[in-house]
């Protein structure tokens, strides 16, 4: 491939003196010598000077066929000696396309007899890795007579000049996004995109450090593959963490050569290996204090050490790179400052006043409610008069925190001034459930006696409750009937809640839906059904996943979607959990007294029962009343659950692996995944997310993501089961990239225990 144009990158005006003279001479010696040339070039000492030239020198005929060229240019043709040109036109050495446009150029310029001076090709020489860049002048020739008998060219290579160009123009366009303050990410893809400009086979790859110092997470890889870049998206730093990890770990840049035999990479070599890196080369980015903000990587297919142009260019990215990210930093920081009290930490009224309008439009289009309390503390003047405004200061601190800790991330607490409060409740559904019990146990956080050093301080708070659409359609009706049922409740007396209804009742909601489930918990309205996991290779069953149902007496089958996050907001969940694990372990030694082949049965495991202290005792006590050996029995939980407090869980795990049961990580790639958790924790098992294996064969990321994962269990002694499983193709990928288990409709749905019975039946044939 050869590309060229006749667009000039310099005018003739712009040729430098040294070209200018070069040209001069050679017409000048040429045209003296054109007999000579014709006649293949007698003259040995002006072909021996023009040979050593380190330009591209030329001369073709009117038929532009190379009459002469000299060594540099006929090597760089493919030709082994100058004399192996002679003859050939660029239709011999090129597409049709090019040659034709260098063949119409040329002969314009013989026809004319005006030069082209400086033009701009961008050129693939035969071997060569990369397009060059080349400033090309071709002039006629003339004989003694003045007859133009063909042509002489010119070329010199300033690729080298021209990637310092687009370099010094890339460093200036990122100055200005900077300086536009255009978003980092569109920054950071724009920095990794100029710095691969400057090399061949080489992608690059900007990871952003988290606030608390501990993870890595995606900021920019234009050309990396996006499943590689979603694996390592969120990843630990540490002394063994890869080369990136490391870098950050340590401050300093990490250079491995070779990532399949470098012990940084020997817990991620099974990751890498499905994307076909060999190298990796990480540096920091710092502040000026030396405070690691995060890496820039590159990555190389070959095995490896940077060379020292390439490790200039990461100094300069590490450099820009630090300077845009502490400018969104500041900007960040200026933007918190701007909407948040200086005190507490909490969102102002400017926020609010730009957030709640867009909450109340969602919920708008959403069919949904939201609620708000206007909360002020009561006889908040007596703890600063009596106690001075420093202990009010802490009071409000304290307050702030409580409510915080209160409410759900998707909520917002906001300190309107002074002791006012206002808690905007969002993303509820169209009913009123749990909303009165949530705003119970807020006002009880409130009241909850405060030490100090002088003694405890008593707090008690009035709240005044809007609900939208009932009590207002706007940001301004919500606030204001909020604000009167808070002067209400502090009529009747204060420390009260009030919900605005025009006629001073007392606010109350309903919890029937509450108390439906915990009747179903405890009346026999709940049961099982099961689904089968078969081993991919054979196609026999190997466990059952038991799945846990409600058969309403009024409404019929409830869907757990429908009840799971009822029973998790109410704390219903723990009973509920507890009557699955022993109806599961109940179930299982029946299906074994029926005489049929033992298998593995999997209870999952929610948040709340986990951190309860006496959840082993529960699973021993569970084992033991139906006669069920552990190992049977296998306990499933989600990555957020240990990771949430990996001390406890590690005590936890330890205890459970203490009985027997075995343990597996559930939904493993449904959203943020942690390799370190498959490292840390003692798991048996992973069971991959459907998310991953729907998109199965045909999706080339998937492809790479599930290879990799399924690589890095094994080699982390993990047994794999692939959820979701629908069809056949996902079955034949699944067995050919040696995935050992698997579960779904191409097997079978959730079923009763008596049909349960009659597969192990058919199985045992």
């Amino acid at each position: 491939m050869h590309e060229t144009s006749a667009r000039r990158w310099e005018s003739p005006e712009a040729l430098t003196a040294e070209t200018r003279r070069f040209v001069a001479a050679t017409e000048a010696m040429m045209a003296s010598s054109a007999h000579h040339l014709s006649e293949g070039v007698e003259n040995l000492r002006l072909k021996a000077i023009i040979h050593e030239l380190p330009d591209f020198l030329y001369v073709k005929d009117r038929d532009s066929r190379f009459v002469f060229a000299n060594a540099v240019t006929a090597s760089n043709l493919g030709f082994k000696s100058a004399d192996e040109i002679t003859g050939k036109r660029d239709f011999d050495l090129f597409d049709f396309e090019v040659a034709r446009r260098h063949f119409d150029i040329e002969q314009q310029i013989m026809a004319t007899g005006q030069a082209r001076i400086d033009m701009g090709e961008t050129v693939v020489l035969p071997g060569s890795p990369r397009p060059v860049c080349r400033l090309t002048s071709k002039i006629p020739l003339r004989n003694d007579r003045g007859e133009i008998v063909g042509l002489i060219g010119v070329s010199r290579d300033i690729t080298e000049r021209k990637l310092q160009e687009d370099l010094h123009r890339g460093q200036a366009k990122l100055l200005e996004m900077i300086a536009r303050n255009e978003p980092l990410p569109m920054i950071l893809e724009a920095l990794v995109l100029m710095i691969e400009a400057q090399l061949t086979g080489i992608d690059g790859s900007v990871l952003l450090l988290d606030g608390e110092g501990t993870r890595l997470y995606h900021g920019a890889a234009p050309n990396l593959p996006g499943g590689y870049s979603r694996l390592i998206d969120g990843v630990t730093i540490g002394p063994k963490v890869g080369s990136c990890g490391t870098a950050a770990w340590r401050g300093q840049t990490v250079i491995v050569e070779d990532v399949m035999s470098d012990p940084l990479w020997e817990d991620f070599r099974a990751l890498v290996a499905p994307f076909g890196f060999r190298s990796c080369w990480s540096t920091p980015i710092a502040t000026s204090q030396n405070n690691v903000l995060g890496t820039f990587a590159l990555y190389s297919r070959e095995v490896r050490r940077p060379t020292e142009h390439e490790m200039k260019l990461v100094a300069l990215a590490t450099h820009i790179a630090g300077i845009a990210i502490e400018r969104k930093r500041v900007d960040d920081r200026i933007h918190f400052m701007a909407h948040h009290d200086d005190l507490t930490g909490l969102p102002n009224r400017a926020f609010l006043k730009e957030r709640l309008a867009s909450i109340l439009d969602q919920a708008r289009r959403n069919n949904r409610k939201v609620t708000v309390a206007y909360i002020d503390l009561d006889n908040f003047k007596e703890v600063n008069d009596g106690r001075g405004h420093a202990a009010g200061d802490e009071v409000l601190k304290e307050i702030a925190t409580r409510m915080a800790n209160s409410v759900r991330a998707s909520d917002m607490v906001v300190r309107l001034g002074g002791d006012e409060f206002l808690v905007v409740l969002v993303h509820q559904s169209s009913h009123d459930a749990g909303i009165a019990r949530r705003l119970r146990e807020l006002q009880k956080a409130i009241n909850r006696p405060m030490q100090s050093e002088s003694g405890d301080i008593a707090i008690t708070s009035s709240i005044g409750v809007a609900a939208f659409p009932v009590d207002g359609a706007t940001a301004e009706e919500l606030l204001a009937n909020a604000d009167r049922a808070m002067y209400r409740a502090k009529q009747l007396g204060r420390n009260t809640l009030q919900h605005h209804d025009g006629a001073g009742a007392p606010f109350g909601m309903p919890l029937g839906e509450q108390e439906e489930l915990h009747q179903a918990i405890t009346g026999d309205q709940l049961f099982l059904e099961y689904q089968p996991q078969v081993d991919v290779a054979t196609g026999r069953i190997t466990g059952i996943e038991a799945l846990v149902r409600w058969n309403h007496p009024a409404k019929g089958r409830v869907p757990p979607v429908n009840f799971i996050p009822l029973a998790e907001e109410t704390g219903l969940i723990v009973p509920l959990g507890l009557w699955v694990l022993n109806e599961a372990c109940r179930q299982a030694r029946a299906w074994q007294d029926l005489g049929l082949t033992p298998l593995t049965i999997a209870v999952n495991v929610s948040a709340k029962q986990f951190a309860d202290p006496d959840f082993a005792n529960h699973v021993a006590e569970a084992l033991e009343r139906h006669g069920l050996q552990s190992h049977w029995l296998e306990l499933e939980v989600t990555e957020s659950v240990v990771m949430q407090d990996a001390e406890r869980a590690l005590t936890m795990m330890a205890s459970l692996r203490a009985l027997g049961v075995r343990l597996s990580i559930d939904d493993f790639g449904s959203g943020y995944s942690s390799l370190a958790a498959l490292k840390t924790f003692p798991f048996d098992r992973l069971k991959m997310d459907r998310s991953l294996v729907e998109a199965l064969p045909g999706d080339k990321t998937a492809v790479a993501i599930v290879s990799a994962v399924i690589s890095l269990a094994q080699t982390l002694k993990l047994l794999v089961l692939a959820e979701g499983v629908e069809t056949d193709a996902q079955m034949d990928f699944l067995r050919h990239a040696r995935c050992e288990e698997a579960q779904g409709y191409r097997f079978s749905k959730p079923v009763s225990p008596e049909e349960i019975s009659r597969m192990l039946r058919a199985q045992a044939l």
